[in-house]
């Protein structure tokens, strides 16, 4: 009975897992179509790799051109430009100076000793005579009494030799004496003479020196300076800082200015000027060239130039600096250019332009006149040129640089009408 069961499951395993003979073309068609489905996908893959390798290769390019713009670009400058200015028929010229007192005096002591006291102090008025101070000279004093008990010493003593020499002489005349006593009598008369002159001189020194105890004001002017004090040891001297007062006349100042060697021949003794300091703003004093160095100082390159302020109103005071401005005539046909627009080099001073299609232009140029703010140029431009106010470094004739445009000045705006603020 097992053995009949058995056979029939066999034979069910058997039939399924052999292949039937309609199978095989089937599988077989798969197969291509995967192949197919493969080649084709392969061929998407590779257009869409070359599609972004040339989409890489263009930009690339583009990239490159687009820099190789940019920086032809910026190889080209801007500057900004300006014309020459026709000059005017005089020029302001501005100089540095510096005011001095008319007279400036400062005091020292002849005589040693201490301050007994002082009646002025700085800033006070004085007038010529006046007594600033009085020096005690104990030492001096004791001298003086000295030199007058010499001196009278001095006056006996040729008093006795007057009497003995006109004794002598009648002595001589009765011939109880020689000749050569009388003489020797005489000279004896004559050198105690001497003596008391010399005494009196003497005392008169010390007497002249007694005086400088007083120290007084040597003309009418005002205390600048107080250098002492009651009690202080006065010492002789004329060092510098050891001064007891300065008086100084600022009645008129002067003003000294080194004005450069080639404007020089502009000025004269007479010429008219004016100055003005910074503690007083837009305000102009009269000035007056009094005197010329004659002679150019070695270091600055300027003769020094003098002129008188008048200052009776007290309103400029001395050692202050002030700024002095001359009338300079300028020379028919200059032009006027900012000091930037200068290049200075081993050809001599040039000038950049910009030419027709923008093309930078190198122009030798004679510099006439240098008035800080600008430079006069005496020839080498014409009123056409466009020069370039700051030319850049490295800059050179052939170069081709942008012009910048000026802003446009914003038009002023009108004020508010008062309706339209009250409006508000």
């Amino acid at each position: 009975m097992a053995q009949h069961h058995c056979r029939p499951q066999e034979t069910l395993i058997n039939a399924e897992t052999s292949p039937r003979p309609d199978a095989q073309p089937a599988a077989a068609a798969v197969s291509r179509a995967s192949r197919r489905g493969l080649l084709l996908l392969l061929l998407v893959l590779l257009a869409a790799g070359a599609a972004v390798v040339v989409t890489g290769v263009l930009s690339r390019r583009s990239v490159a051109a687009s820099l190789q713009e940019r920086a032809a670009a910026e190889t080209v400058r801007t500057v900004s430009v300006t014309t020459p200015q026709a000059a005017s028929a005089t020029a302001t010229l501005e100089l540095p100076g510096r005011l001095e007192a008319w007279s400036r005096a400062p005091l020292f002591a002849r005589v040693g000793g201490y301050l007994r006291r002082w009646t002025v102090d700085i800033g006070a008025p004085v007038k010529s005579g006046q007594l600033l101070a009085e020096i005690e000279t104990p030492e001096l004093d004791q001298q003086l009494l000295q030199a007058q008990a010499e001196l009278a010493t001095a006056v006996s003593a040729a008093g006795i030799a007057e009497a003995t020499a006109k004794r002598w002489q009648d002595l001589f005349a009765s011939g109880m004496v020689s000749g050569q006593a009388v003489e020797e009598k005489k000279a004896d008369w004559t050198s105690r003479g001497h003596a008391v002159r010399a005494s009196q001189a003497n005392l008169q020194r010390l007497q002249t020196l007694k005086g400088f105890a007083r120290i007084v004001a040597p003309f009418d002017g005002v205390v600048t300076a107080r250098n002492t004090d009651v009690g202080a040891l006065i010492g002789t001297g004329s060092a510098a800082g050891s001064e007891l007062f300065v008086v100084s006349d600022t009645r008129r100042l002067r003003a000294y200015v080194s004005v450069p060697q080639s404007l020089v021949a502009n000025l004269k003794p007479g010429s008219a000027a004016t100055l003005s300091v910074p503690e007083q703003p837009g305000m102009r004093h009269a000035a007056t060239v009094q005197s010329m160095a004659q002679a150019i100082n070695n270091a600055s390159g300027g003769m020094l130039v003098q002129l008188t302020v008048d200052n009776a109103a007290g309103t400029l005071l001395p050692g202050a600096f002030a700024r002095v401005s001359f009338e300079m005539p300028r020379t028919a046909g200059t032009y006027s250019i900012p000091p930037s627009a200068l290049i200075l080099g081993k050809a001599g001073p040039r000038v950049a332009t910009v030419a027709a299609g923008d093309v930078v232009v190198v122009k030798p140029v004679k510099v006439a006149r240098d008035l800080g703010t600008a430079i006069e140029i005496g020839s080498g431009l014409e009123p056409s040129d466009r020069v370039i106010e700051n030319p850049p470094d490295g800059v050179g004739p052939g170069d081709r640089v942008r012009v910048a445009s000026r802003p446009a000045p914003a038009p002023a705006q009108a004020p508010a009408s008062p309706s339209a603020s009250a409006s508000k």
